[in-house]
């Protein structure tokens, strides 16, 4: 595949993995090209914990289900990110950011444009919408072949200090090399991020993991082989759009926005 495809075809995937293991072969080329991401001085201050045990996959799938739970049905998580809903494609084509909300539990489809209100939190409580989705995350956890723990050295990381910008741009570039080399080996991988919506949940997952004193847990990702048709969850959003480089892209300064490039634009 050509590497700009490999570019275009990025995704996160929301849906089910096959059950089939990684390869060690495909996990060490993921770590191979993790390793390879600049950092400065060649710090390299990235550690990964590869997870494929049963249980402790398990158990995080529920500690991800139950943080998913909490954080819809008290209101917090869709109070945060309520500027990057979407819920028309013309909305969308118009902003060309954040996430289209196009899909979601049959009964609230006739409330689509209030769900994220006061009334439609209470609606969706009483038809207990967050008690299912949290089922449905654990389960596309807990289904998912491997986990992917990342984690920076604290001697590198250390908020407030110009070293953690450096480390976490790092990080950065590191995964997304993972991401990009997963688009060429026909995997999937998502960020398992309600953990970390729910105060102390995410320590619980380090403690999990053993993380050692000495490093920072900063991420948790599944990753699989995806399967040859994909079933939707109940709730999903897509994000086909981006900006335009008019919307993003200055020439000489930032008071003059590139012109001409956006009918140039693809994908």
């Amino acid at each position: 595949m050509e590497f700009l495809d490999v570019v275009r075809r990025r995704r996160t995937t929301n849906g089910a993995f096959l059950p089939d293991p990684v390869s060690e072969e495909h996990q060490r080329l993921l770590m191979e090209v993790a390793g390879r991401a600049p950092s400065q001085l060649n710090s390299q201050p990235w550690r990964f914990v590869i997870v494929e045990e049963r249980p402790t996959i398990e158990a995080i799938a529920q500690i991800s289900g139950e943080s998913m739970t909490e954080a819809m049905s008290n209101g917090t998580f869709f109070e945060r990110y309520k500027p990057y809903f979407r819920f028309s494609k013309e909305e969308m084509e118009r902003r060309r950011d954040g996430m289209l909300f196009d899909r979601l539990p049959a009964p609230l489809r006739p409330f689509t444009s209030q769900v994220f209100t006061a009334r439609g939190q209470k609606l969706m409580n009483a038809m207990r919408v967050p008690q299912s989705l949290g089922e449905e995350n654990r389960k596309l956890v807990a289904g998912s072949p491997l986990l992917l723990g990342v984690m920076l050295d604290r001697s590198e990381y250390r908020p407030g200090e110009l070293s953690s910008f450096y480390s976490v741009f790092s990080m950065g570039a590191a995964m997304e090399n993972v991401w990009l080399t997963t688009v060429e080996l026909g995997m999937g991988i998502q960020f398992v991020s309600f953990p970390m919506e729910v105060p102390g949940r995410w320590d619980e997952i380090v403690r999990l993991l053993q993380v050692p004193d000495d490093l920072e847990l900063m991420a948790v990702y599944r990753l699989g082989y995806l399967p040859p048709q994909q079933r939707r969850p109940p709730i999903d959003w897509t994000s086909e759009q981006r900006r335009l480089p008019s919307q993003y892209v200055f020439r000489g300064t930032c008071a003059t926005p590139q012109e001409g490039w956006d009918q140039r634009t693809t994908g």
